[in-house]
């Protein structure tokens, strides 16, 4: 359970307050300065609503109640079904970062070195373009912070300094 309703509850009632709205994921995105997948996962309760952002998705979804806005605005129980794959768009998504992962990871490690992207301090769109037959095609943006990987010297870690110095704690 989320605050105290739960997620399933939540994310029913903010999906319906977005289709009566009328509004694409897009829509809202550019009313509130967030990206249209940030939308999307605020309402499904994956990301946490941030108190400046409140009165920007209040202004693009009017009927936005209070205690709605209080339960978006706790940290998120962040999970997926694990059924989702069998959805197609989410099995061939998980399919192609499977067959490309590789090589975007090493191409990742040439231009950064050894470390990952993080999902943490990070930002994702979904857009539509066209492609040069003319057809519709789909572009998804992953942006996330370059993470190095720690050489882990003894002599940088904090904890084992403190204890050395004879403190019990890493605070004390």
């Amino acid at each position: 359970m989320e605050g105290g309703q739960g997620k399933t509850t939540v994310t029913t009632q903010l999906l319906a307050l977005k289709k009566k709205s009328g509004k694409s994921f897009d829509e809202i995105g550019e009313e509130t300065g967030l990206t249209n997948v940030y939308v999307a996962q605020l309402l499904r309760r994956q990301a946490q609503l941030k108190p400046e952002t409140a009165p920007k998705l209040r202004a693009a979804l009017p009927d936005l109640p209070d205690h709605l806005v209080e339960e978006m605005m706790l940290p998120p129980m962040r999970s997926y079904d694990p059924h989702l794959i069998q959805e197609p768009a989410i099995y061939r998504l998980n399919e192609a970062v499977m067959h490309f992962g590789e090589s975007i990871k090493e191409i990742i490690n040439e231009k950064f070195g050894d470390g990952i992207m993080s999902a943490i301090d990070f930002f994702c769109s979904v857009d539509k373009v066209q492609g040069v037959d003319g057809k519709d095609r789909v572009v998804i943006t992953f942006d996330g912070k370059y993470l190095s990987h720690t050489e882990q010297r003894a002599e940088h870690m904090v904890s084992r300094l403190n204890l050395a110095d004879g403190n019990k704690t890493v605070e004390g």
